[in-house]
């Protein structure tokens, strides 16, 4: 076809030429047509080659017409040979692919003439340049980690990078500590299995309680704002995909090893941390029993003489994925230079004690890790803070049971009475608004006497209710906090997590009045066993999805409800009273938790959010 249309164009410029020199030369015009009429259509290649040269003994300028058609039908016949878009034919090879954008003019151009050569010389491979193209192009189109990326250390985003300064700490009370220019640092690679996948909405087979899916009002999804379901056979396939990456990873070089961990992470982003199941693991505790000094007695149950070990044993398994173990020397290099703050009730004090051993249990010298004031015991303070001098990093406790203001009023005697006020923030909050990372919780003392009865105690300005429903307080106690919170909390500069009700196991009897949990070794198995889901949290979810900073909701709720074996029960203390000694059994703990043990494992989903959040802000850097 390409031939044939060449041949019409030369037939168009001999009539042309007919016309403007038949009154001049008609010899010329006779012989012209008659090397025309003769070109056989269809004919051989000689054939039209000689008819051709024939006619290149006429003017110039149609010797320079045919010299064009013969071109033009060279290559057309090049290209009729070669038309798949490979490096045989470089011309299609960046009308088909899009890998010849990602190239430089110049290497584009080599390629180009490589691939010419080697198709009129075939004894010469391409293929090095073929493969050196390809794997520029694959690079091009994925992002690549470094096996020790800066960490951010300004106070622009929790993650940000920026130019690292000396670390130079030193003790100061916890209202001040740290708060100054931070210094970064490097993370270690990190190749423990990583990778997680999508759930669907949890929904108990058996009738376990199923807390409700909380989607926050930012634009950024809330990665741990709900527990899914979907125990199902997808859940499965993406657990084996799982599998495969982190062999990926150990197999692969640099390069693919930091790929397949980007994929993890990415994976990680799709997971609903909080639905899942407590497996057994050998390789668990994260540090051993007796060898951090710092876990208040309250929950130092090996040490106060429990026997069996096994509640130690138990990691947390999301349906589908798997959590990634905490390194406490990644996680230490990616808190550099900050200041990650708890603010709540002891069930936040067995949380700090539980990352302060994990992290501690990786630095070398156990000196440079100390409490900011000297302290050795950690209750009855309304702050503590932990220094990790060389990573210039603090993490601190802030004792605020309710989240909003324990009151005082006179009544007319002149006596005082105890009141919470419902409408003020605690009053440590000044302290800690502009820290790095801030963990919040309540609950617990919400269910004491006195606030479940709710007479004659709750407060608002100068107004006391006679009384008011628990339900309704803790509503507005939390509305209360979540507004300070968006009027106070640069969501560019800091990270808001809100740790959900943690489940006791008081049988027979609450705390105050013989509940017991001493007996129980293994955690629950069969979800119709867990308990009703708690409507305080009902209302925290409802008042997170409106709030306008984003807070990523830990809902450890169900979590905890399966480990009744966790508690310290009757090993809560070694030196007990006459009375608890002459009825041990009726003192029990069956609210907080054993360390090592449960807590551990709300720091591996600190940690997973931690490193989502580091590679989200690395990426958006790198686009921007």
């Amino acid at each position: 076809m390409f031939f044939s249309l060449s041949l019409s164009l030369s037939h168009h410029l001999l009539l042309q030429n007919r016309d403007s020199n038949k009154n001049n030369n008609p010899l010329r015009f006779n012989l012209m047509a008659n090397a025309t009429k003769y070109i056989p259509i269809g004919g051989t290649f000689n054939s039209e080659f000689k008819t051709l040269f024939s006619i290149f003994k006429t003017r110039k300028t149609l010797t320079f017409a045919y010299a064009f058609t013969f071109a033009f039908v060279a290559f057309t016949v090049f290209l009729a040979f070669c038309p798949s878009p490979n490096t045989s034919s470089p011309f299609f090879t960046n009308i088909f692919t899009s890998t010849a954008s990602t190239t430089s003019s110049a290497s584009s151009y080599k390629s180009q003439l490589s691939s010419i050569f080697s198709f009129f010389f075939h004894n010469t491979t391409s293929s090095s340049a073929t493969l050196k193209n390809t794997n520029t192009s694959r690079s091009s189109n994925n992002f690549s980690q470094s096996p020790q990326p800066n960490i951010n250390t300004s106070k622009t985003t929790p993650f940000t990078q920026t130019t690292p300064t000396p670390s130079n700490h030193t003790a100061k009370p916890p209202d001040h500590a740290l708060n100054k220019v931070p210094s970064s640092g490097n993370t270690n690679n990190h190749t423990s299995d990583e990778a997680k996948t999508m759930k669907k909405t949890n929904q108990s087979s058996n009738g376990g309680a199923s807390p409700p899916k909380v989607s926050g009002a930012s634009p950024n999804k809330n990665l741990s704002s709900s527990m899914k379901g979907g125990g199902t056979e997808k859940g499965i396939v993406q657990s084996n995909y799982t599998a495969s990456l982190v062999k990926k990873e150990k197999n692969g070089n640099n390069e693919t090893g930091s790929r397949v961990k980007d994929e993890m992470i990415e994976s990680l982003i799709k997971c609903d941390f909080f639905y899942g199941e407590w497996v057994k693991d050998e390789s668990y505790p994260l540090y051993q029993p007796g060898s951090c000094n710092i876990i208040d007695e309250q929950f130092d149950c090996i040490q106060n003489g429990r026997p069996d070990k096994d509640y130690q044993k138990y990691r947390w398994k999301p349906k589908g994925c798997s959590l990634p173990r905490l390194d406490g020397h990644q996680m230490l290099n990616m808190l550099r230079g900050k200041r990650l703050i708890f603010v709540g009730d002891s069930i936040n004090r067995n949380m700090w004690e539980s990352l302060i051993c994990i992290l501690r249990n990786t630095v070398k010298d156990k000196s440079k890790v100390y409490e900011a004031n000297g302290r050795v015991h950690f209750r009855g303070e309304a702050s503590y803070s932990f220094i990790f001098k060389d990573y210039n990093f603090s993490v601190e406790l802030f004792v605020s049971p309710f989240l909003v203001q324990e009151w005082e009023v006179e009544v007319k005697n002149g006596t005082k009475k105890e009141t919470l006020r419902l409408d003020l923030v605690g009053k440590s909050s000044v302290q800690y608004k502009n820290a790095d990372i801030i963990i919040f919780n309540t609950g617990h003392w919400w269910t004491h006497d006195k606030t479940s009865k709710g007479k004659d105690y709750y407060q608002e300005g100068s107004h006391v209710y006679d009384e008011l429903n628990v339900l309704e307080a803790f509503r507005r106690a939390i509305t209360t906090w979540s507004r300070w919170i968006d009027a106070n909390i640069d969501p560019s500069k800091s990270m808001v997590f809100f740790r959900g009700y943690s489940a006791s196991h008081f049988s027979g009897g609450q705390w105050n009045s013989g509940g017991q949990c001493d007996s129980e070794t293994v955690p629950i198995k069969n979800e119709k066993y867990l308990r009703e889901y708690p409507p305080k949290m009902r209302v925290l979810e409802k008042v997170l999805r409106n709030m306008k900073t984003h807070v990523s909701y830990m809902n450890v709720t169900k979590m905890t409800d399966f480990r009744k074996d966790g508690h310290p029960s009757i090993y809560r203390k070694q030196n007990q009273s006459p009375e608890e000694r002459k009825s041990p059994l009726r003192f029990q703990d069956c609210s907080h938790w054993c360390l090592p043990g449960v807590p551990d494992a709300w720091n591996e989903i600190l940690y997973a959010e931690l490193l989502v959040k580091q590679y989200q802000v690395r990426h958006q850097q790198k686009r921007s």
